[in-house]
C-alpha cells in the first residue's frame, strides 16, 4: 500500500493544477445538485420493532388525517391572584385565542377549546389549550411559529400569564456560530503547531473542501435516498474533525521529509506513503464506527452514520490527493520564515544538503522528553492513568437514561414554565400522557373490549386517570388516553407503561383486543430500552473489526489489545464524568446545567462511535511512528521515544483542535447539545492525554519485544499492507535515483 500511495502523492504533486481542478469542479457539481434539490420532506423518527411504533402504524391506518405523528403545542394559561379562569373576562381572551389559533396557519389540524374539553384546573387558576399540527416538528414553518407566539402575546396584553410548550414551539438550533468557533480554535493551533500560516491553512481549507462536497451530496440525495434534515449534522461534526487531523498529519510528515533534504515532490510522496497508509487504515476504523450504527436499526441513525461515513470517505481521498498537489503549489512555505532562511543559508553552505542535515544532532523536543520520562516509570506512569480514570468512571454505575422532555429545560425557558404550570394546575404526570390504540379487530364487542381496556388500567397504581376517547369509523379501534401520577421521566412512569403492557396481554387472552401503548413518554422509554439493547452488539461489532484491522496495522496481538482496552477505558470515564455533571449537578454552575436529570439514551452509543473513531486515529499516527522505527531496526524503547519525537506535537495539536470544537457545543444553551459538546471533549481529553500518551507507553515500555510479537502461523496468513513503509523503503534504497541508497529511514 506505501508504494501505491507513495506514487499517487507524487503523481498528484505532478499534475496539482489538474488535481486542485478537478476537486473545486466536484465542490461546483456538489453544491449546483444541493441548491437544484427540492427542500427535502423530514421523514419523521421511527422505532421499527417496537410497540410504540406498532401503534402509531395503527393510529395512521385506522385514524386517517389524524397526524399521528403531527407537532403539538400547548398555550398554558394562568389567572391573575385572586381570579380564575372561569371568570368573564379570562374566558373572554382564551376563546379569543382560541380564534385566532384556528386562522393563523393552514397547518393547524385542531383547537381544543379548554372549557369543551375539561381543560380547566380544578382550582380554576390553570387552563390550556391544545393544538395539533398536519406536519412534524421540523416542518412547523416560521410563519405558524410565529401565530403561536402572537396568540400568545396577545393573551398576556389582557393581564393573563401564558406560557407555550410542546415541540411544535421548539425552533432548530443551528450550529454555525459553533462551528465558527471550531474552526477558529483550529486555525489558531496549527498556526502555533506549524509556525507558518500557509502550512495551518492547507488542513482547514481541504477540511472545508471535503466537507462542502459531503454536505452538498447529502443535500442533493435528500430527496432520492429519504434523508432528513439532521442527517448531515454528525457528518459535519466528524468530516470538520477527520478533515483537519489527515491533512495535519501528511503536511507535517511532508515538513519532516523536506528537513531530512529530500526535495519537494520526493517529499510529498513519502510523505503519502507513509503518513498517508495511516491516514487509510484510521479512516477505515472511523468509517466502521459510522457504518455500525447500523445495528442500532432506528432509521434515523444508520442514515446519519452512513452520510457521515461517507464524508470520512471524501475526507481520506483529499487529503491522499489534493494535499500532495496543494503542498506543490506552497513549496518551501510550508515552513516559517525563519526556518526559509536557515534552509537556504543551509543549501548554500553545503550542496549534499540532506546529508550534513542527517549528521546534525537535534534537540530533544517535548514529545522525547515525555516519553524518556515514562520509560524511567512506567508502572508509576501506568498506575496513575488506570487508576485515575477509574475513579472518574465510578459514576457510571449510576448512570440513568432517558430522553430530555420539557421539564430538562432550563427553567427561564417558555417551555419549562409551561411544563411547571401543568403539573401545579393537573399533576406531574400530565405532562406526559399515555396514548392506548385497542385494536379491537378480533373481539366480538370493540367497545366493551375498549370500556375493559379502561377499567383495568384505570385500577394500575401507577395511573391517575383514564379517559377514553371514541372509536374509528370502522369501529373496530379504540384510543384511551392515560395519565401517569409521575413526571414523564420518572421510574414510576416507566413501570406504568410496562404494566400496562403486561395487562394488554391477559385482555388479548380474554376477549382478543390487542392493546399498544405510545405516545411520547412510551416512544422515549421503547427508544432507551432500543439503545440499551443495541449498545453490547455495536460494542463487539466496532471493536472487534476494529482490533482485527489493527493486527493486520500492526502485526501484533498485543497492541490492539491495548488500544482496544484503552478505548474502553476513556469512554467509560468520558461517560462517568457525563453523569457527574449533567444527572448529580457537580460543578454544574461551571458548566451552566441549569436542570440535572438522566443522561440522553444515545449518549453512550454516540460516544462509542465518534470517539472510538478519533481514538483509534491518534492510536494508529502514533503507534505506526513506533512501528516504523522498531521494524528499520531500533529497539523497543528507542523505537517509542522515537514515535513521541516525531509524533506527539501533532496528536496534541489534533486533540486540542478537537476539544474545541467539541467544548464549543457547550455554550449552545441547550442541554441535550451541551451535553454531547461536553462528553466528546472530555473523552478526547481523557484518551488522546491519558490513555495515548501516557497508559500507551507506559504497557509498551513494559512489553518489549513483545508487544510486537505475532504468532508465525497469522504472520504467514495475514497480507502485508506494508503501512510502515518497509517495501517502500527498500524500493527507494534499490533505486538509482536515490542518493542516500545505503540509508535507513528512522525519523521521518
Amino acid at each position: 500500500m506505501a508504494t501505491f500511495l507513495y506514487k499517487l502523492g507524487r503523481t498528484a504533486f505532478r499534475r496539482r493544477r489538474l488535481v486542485a481542478l478537478l476537486w473545486v469542479a466536484l465542490l461546483f457539481l456538489a453544491g449546483a445538485g444541493a441548491s437544484a434539490a427540492s427542500t427535502p420532506k423530514d421523514p419523521g423518527f421511527a422505532l421499527p420493532g417496537t410497540e410504540s411504533q406498532r401503534a402509531f402504524d395503527v393510529l395512521e391506518e385506522r385514524f386517517p388525517g389524524g397526524s399521528a405523528d403531527g407537532a403539538t403545542a400547548r398555550v398554558v394559561f394562568r389567572a391573575p391572584d385572586g381570579q380564575k379562569m372561569t371568570d368573564a373576562g379570562n374566558k373572554a381572551a382564551v376563546n379569543k385565542a382560541v380564534a385566532d389559533l384556528k386562522s393563523g396557519s393552514d397547518q393547524v389540524s385542531t383547537v381544543a377549546d379548554p372549557y369543551a374539553s375539561d381543560a380547566v384546573s380544578k382550582d380554576g387558576s390553570t387552563a390550556y389549550i391544545s393544538v395539533s399540527y398536519k406536519v412534524n416538528m421540523m416542518e412547523v414553518s416560521d410563519k405558524t411559529r410565529e401565530a403561536l407566539t402572537d396568540t400568545g402575546e396577545r393573551a398576556e396584553d389582557a393581564g393573563l400569564t401564558v406560557e407555550i410548550g410542546g415541540d411544535a414551539s421548539m425552533v432548530e438550533q443551528h450550529a454555525a456560530s459553533t462551528e465558527m468557533i471550531g474552526i477558529a480554535i483550529a486555525a489558531v493551533v496549527l498556526a502555533i503547531t506549524f509556525g507558518s500560516m500557509i502550512a495551518a491553512g492547507l488542513p482547514l481549507l481541504t477540511a472545508i473542501i471535503g466537507v462542502g462536497i459531503g454536505i452538498s451530496s447529502i443535500t442533493a440525495l435528500a430527496n432520492v435516498f429519504d434523508l432528513g434534515t439532521t442527517t448531515g449534522t454528525l457528518a459535519m461534526m466528524i468530516g470538520l474533525a477527520v478533515g483537519i487531523d489527515y491533512a495535519l498529519f501528511i503536511v507535517s510528515r511532508y515538513r519532516a521529509e523536506l528537513a531530512d533534504g529530500y526535495d519537494h515532490e520526493e517529499a510529498a510522496g513519502r510523505a503519502t506513503g507513509t503518513a498517508g497508509s495511516a491516514v487509510v487504515f484510521a479512516g477505515l476504523t472511523v468509517v466502521i464506527a459510522l457504518v455500525g450504527l447500523a445495528v442500532v436499526n432506528i432509521p434515523m441513525l444508520s442514515k446519519m452514520g452512513f452520510a457521515a461515513a461517507g464524508t470520512v470517505v471524501i475526507a481520506v481521498i483529499i487529503a491522499l490527493t489534493l494535499i500532495p498537489a496543494l503542498l506543490g503549489f506552497a513549496g518551501d512555505k510550508v515552513f516559517g520564515r525563519k526556518v526559509r532562511k536557515a534552509r537556504k543559508a543551509q543549501q548554500a553552505g553545503a550542496h549534499a544538503g540532506h546529508a550534513a542535515h542527517a549528521n546534525n544532532p537535534q534537540k530533544a523536543n517535548g514529545g522525547t522528553r515525555w516519553a524518556r520520562f515514562v520509560l524511567r516509570r512506567p508502572v508509576a506512569v501506568l498506575l496513575a492513568g488506570v487508576v485515575g480514570l477509574g475513579i472518574v468512571a465510578i459514576p457510571v454505575g449510576s448512570l440513568q437514561l432517558g430522553l430530555p422532555d420539557e421539564g430538562s429545560s432550563a427553567p427561564s425557558s417558555s417551555q419549562r414554565k409551561a411544563y411547571d404550570m401543568l403539573s401545579d394546575g393537573f399533576g406531574p404526570g400530565f405532562n406526559g400522557p399515555l396514548t392506548l390504540v385497542v385494536d379491537a379487530k378480533g373481539s366480538e364487542n370493540p367497545k366493551a373490549a375498549v370500556d375493559t381496556v379502561a377499567d383495568r388500567v384505570g385500577k394500575l397504581d401507577g395511573a391517575a386517570a383514564v379517559v377514553p376517547g371514541p372509536l374509528n369509523k370502522a369501529g373496530d379501534t379504540g384510543m384511551i388516553t392515560v395519565v401517569p401520577k409521575d413526571r414523564p421521566s420518572s421510574v414510576a412512569t416507566e413501570d406504568l407503561v410496562h404494566d400496562i403492557r403486561a395487562a394488554g396481554d391477559a385482555i388479548k387472552s380474554d376477549n382478543g383486543a390487542e392493546v399498544l401503548v405510545t405516545g411520547t413518554t412510551a416512544l422515549n422509554i421503547d427508544f432507551s430500552q432500543k439503545m440499551n439493547d443495541a449498545l453490547l452488539p455495536y460494542l463487539a461489532l466496532v471493536v472487534g473489526l476494529a482490533f482485527l484491522l489493527l493486527v493486520l496495522v500492526f502485526r501484533s496481538i498485543l497492541v490492539p489489545l491495548k488500544a482496544a482496552l484503552g478505548f474502553l477505558l476513556s469512554v467509560l470515564a468520558a461517560l462517568g464524568a457525563v453523569v457527574a455533571v449533567f444527572q448529580w449537578g457537580w460543578l454544574s454552575g461551571l458548566f451552566n446545567v441549569e436542570q440535572p436529570g438522566p443522561i440522553m439514551s444515545m449518549m453512550p452509543i454516540f460516544l462509542v462511535g465518534v470517539v472510538f473513531g478519533l481514538a483509534m486515529d491518534y492510536e494508529v499516527f502514533l503507534v505506526t511512528r513506533m512501528r516504523e522505527a522498531y521494524v528499520h531496526g531500533e529497539r523497543p524503547a528507542d523505537a517509542i521515544v522515537t514515535g513521541f519525537k516525531h509524533g506527539a506535537r501533532v496528536v496534541t495539536a489534533a486533540a486540542v483542535i478537537m476539544v474545541g470544537v467539541f467544548a464549543g457545543f457547550i455554550g449552545s444553551g441547550e442541554q441535550m447539545v451541551m451535553m454531547i459538546g461536553f462528553g466528546l471533549a472530555i473523552a478526547v481529553i481523557f484518551d488522546a492525554f491519558v490513555v495515548r500518551m501516557a497508559i500507551v507507553p507506559a504497557v509498551l515500555a513494559l512489553l518489549g519485544h513483545k508487544a510486537w510479537w505475532l504468532p508465525g502461523w497469522l504472520d504467514r496468513v495475514l497480507p502485508n499492507v506494508d503501512v510502515e513503509g518497509e517495501k517502500l523503503q527498500k524500493r527507494l534504497s534499490d533505486s538509482p535515483q536515490d542518493p542516500d541508497g545505503d540509508r535507513q529511514l528512522v525519523r521521518v
